[in-house]
């Protein structure tokens, strides 16, 4: 463990200079004798991608790349140039070229959770030993970071043994050598932060202070049972007060590292600005103005734009794309004087992590030590698929992955917890199952564990809940936008075999479903339902705010082993038909 640079508030607030420099104003003059320059590279969302993504998680537009697509189907531009990139050997490569001496690696979260199996099987430590031989020095908190709970994600910074699953393959974890960041993320009784709240390091003679936030919709997408005793606040207040403290104690170079971000335009460079104003734009913008930079996340996008700050100068706003493809590197340069960033000196570009590199050694050999680790479990197979089962939507919403899911959890739930039907989030559906498969497989409808967890990598239980007729109704009504649930756009829960029901894409909020049916027999409002879910549904995830008055609650095993116990006790399974909502106008 090395010493992190975090002073509690109330002792960094007091050693301060008292008031708040502004970026306009001197450090602008400033001649060239008296700026030192700073280097960020900066990533996001890796997601535990170690070895190399494959498929559509390795492409991406490159105006330098070295692939064309002739037909428009792999990129969405017809002749559009392209790069198969990612990788964490790579990576490293990449970061070894790009740093010197007043280089520091930061991020913008996610790192960690919804992994696959190489760094998922030992609970995202392979990844975080990784990121530590690159050397990050820190990194905001994603809302995947707490995918397994605050109380796992403090045992993976400060070290330790997993309660259940024990130690770490070498030796009990040490921790990692880097914090997760949240100044928006306080315990409820306390007040008190739940994770340092900001990063203070001194390059090139200089301070430079990174504030952490993550997005304020993390109650909404993870599993509440992990975050309870949390509150998640605003990103912009939240930041705003930890900037005025940083100016206070004489930390005028100011970066935030959020992992919230923008949509943008498809198939653009990655160092485009075609973003669609959003989230990421707000807290860019909102951000008080002696915040110089903006790094972003969440939204798996590629793009450097400028927002405009309170005081109406530019300000860089970036992200990274996803899964250790792109690699931001952004320069500006800090007047020693008043410790502040020169706001016009700064520059910043995306690059593209090809695999025309020797790949780093070091990191390449970790890489190898955790793929042997994980080969006899990721490649053991778990039953036969007799085509294709997609992720592709029908008109109703449903995918035939999605069922297959729901009839899985159906079954797994029948037996203790008396589960009459299943709904699966569409989100969790991570990849399809195809018939060729890996390499591993040889191309016959086997299907590996290590596929079937890539497909549900988020290790949630099947739980079973009791609803009435009227509560299921208000369920599927929060599938949809308007409603007091604030459900940002249309959300089709995958159904079990055995429900039906309609709705209308013209009817109020309220009034679009109907015609619910369980075994053929219409639903009353009164009668009792037992409903398999996963946990993360039963806490009210994806605005799904009526699961959480179920009753009698009771918990089954975890999806990925109702997911595999189906495949192996159904073999083949056949892409069920997406023939269970019906959608009139």
């Amino acid at each position: 463990m090395i010493s992190r640079s975090f002073l509690p508030l109330a002792v960094a607030g007091a050693v301060g200079l008292g008031g708040l420099t502004l970026v306009a104003g001197p450090a602008e003059a400033a001649r060239p004798e008296r700026t030192v320059p700073v280097r960020l590279l900066t990533i996001n969302d890796l997601h535990g991608n170690l070895e190399p993504p494959s498929g559509s998680s390795s492409r991406i537009l490159d105006p330098n790349g070295p692939l064309v697509d002739v037909d428009g189907k792999l990129t969405g531009i017809v002749g559009g140039k392209y790069s198969i990139a990612g990788g964490a050997a790579f990576l490293a490569a990449h970061v070894k070229q790009r740093q010197d001496a007043n280089t520091l690696l930061v991020a913008a979260g996610d790192l960690i959770g919804a992994s696959p199996l190489i760094s998922a099987a030992y609970h995202d430590e392979p990844t975080l030993e990784v990121l530590g031989q690159m050397g990050l020095a820190a990194s905001s908190a994603g809302n995947h970071e707490f995918d397994e709970g605050y109380t796992e994600l403090k045992r993976l910074m400060n070290g330790g043994c997993h309660p259940v699953d024990g130690c770490h393959p070498d030796s009990p974890w040490a921790g990692t050598d880097f914090d997760f960041l949240a100044a928006n993320v306080v315990k409820e009784r306390s007040g008190r932060y739940a994770l340092p709240p900001y990063f203070i390091k001194r390059v090139n003679g200089v301070k430079v202070g990174f504030i952490g936030l993550v997005t304020a919709t993390t109650p909404t997408i993870v599993s509440s049972g992990g975050i309870q005793g949390l509150k998640f606040t605003e990103e912009v207040a939240a930041a705003n007060k930890v900037s005025r403290m940083l100016a206070r104690a004489g930390v005028k170079a100011q970066v935030v590292l959020v992992h919230e971000g923008d949509q943008i335009t498809p198939n653009q460079d990655p160092s485009a600005c075609s973003v669609t104003p959003g989230a990421g734009s707000r807290i860019a913008s909102g951000l008080d103005p002696q915040v110089d930079v903006v790094v972003s996340g969440h939204s798996h996008q590629a793009y450097i734009c400028k927002a405009t700050d309170p005081a109406g100068q530019p300000r860089v706003y970036t992200q990274g794309s996803s899964f250790g493809r792109v690699l931001t590197q952004i320069d500006f340069k800090v007047d020693r004087r008043s410790g502040d960033v020169v706001r016009s000196s700064v520059v910043a570009g995306n690059h593209v992590v090809t695999r025309d590199v020797t790949p780093d050694q070091p990191v390449g050999d970790t890489v190898t030590k955790w793929r042997a680790r994980s080969e006899a479990i990721a490649n053991k197979p778990v039953g036969k698929i007799s085509a294709d089962v997609g992720t592709g939507a029908a008109p109703s919403g449903e995918t035939p992955l999605g069922d297959l899911i729901a009839d899985s959890q159906l079954e797994a739930t029948r037996t203790g917890g008396n589960a009459q039907i299943a709904f699966m989030n569409p989100g969790g559906v991570r990849a399809p199952l195809t018939f060729a498969g890996s390499p591993a497989n040889e191309g016959d409808g086997v299907v590996t564990y290590g596929e079937a967890f890539t497909v549900q990598p988020f290790n949630n239980l099947t739980q079973v809940i009791t609803l009435t007729g009227a509560q299921l109704k208000t369920v599927l009504e929060q599938q949809f936008v308007g409603g007091p649930n604030n459900q940002p756009f249309t959300r089709i829960l995958q159904p079990s075999a055995n429900f039906t029901y309609t709705y209308s894409k013209s009817a109020p909020w309220g009034s679009k479903v109907s015609n619910m049916k369980i075994d053929g027999v219409a639903v009353t409002d009164t009668q009792s339902i037992r409903v398999a879910v996963n946990n993360f549904l039963v806490g009210g995830g994806d605005a799904f705010a009526e699961f959480k008055n179920g009753t009698d609650l009771w918990s089954g095993p975890l999806d990925i082993d109702a997911f595999v116990a189906y495949l192996g006790g159904h073999s083949p399974v056949a892409p069920p038909a997406t023939n269970r909502i019906t959608v009139v106008d």
